[in-house]
């Protein structure tokens, strides 16, 4: 455990911190796994609005550095590929 004051102070951050990401990735997951759910039953002009939803939501955390921009882009290009499959 830190001794200093300011080492006290930054590591009550960092668990602050670590506790809004982890909301955040789950509020990530979340969306994915309803988009997901949304591809399955067919519902393709469900899963449309999802899919914006979700690419507004990547595109917010990578902004705050919750995601890094590469693994952002990764997981766009695959839920667009998805529903691109099942469109045609």
């Amino acid at each position: 455990m830190a001794n200093i004051k300011s080492a006290i102070k930054r590591a009550q951050l960092a668990r602050i911190r670590t506790v809004k990401n982890a909301s955040y990735t789950s509020m990530m997951k979340t969306a994915i796994r309803r988009f997901e759910t949304a591809l399955q039953n067919d519902n393709l002009e469900v899963a449309r609005e999802k899919l914006q939803k979700l690419i507004r939501i990547i595109d917010k955390l990578t902004s705050k550095g919750i995601i890094h921009k590469n693994t952002a882009a990764r997981k766009k290009s695959r839920l667009t590929l998805k529903i691109n499959k099942l469109a045609s």
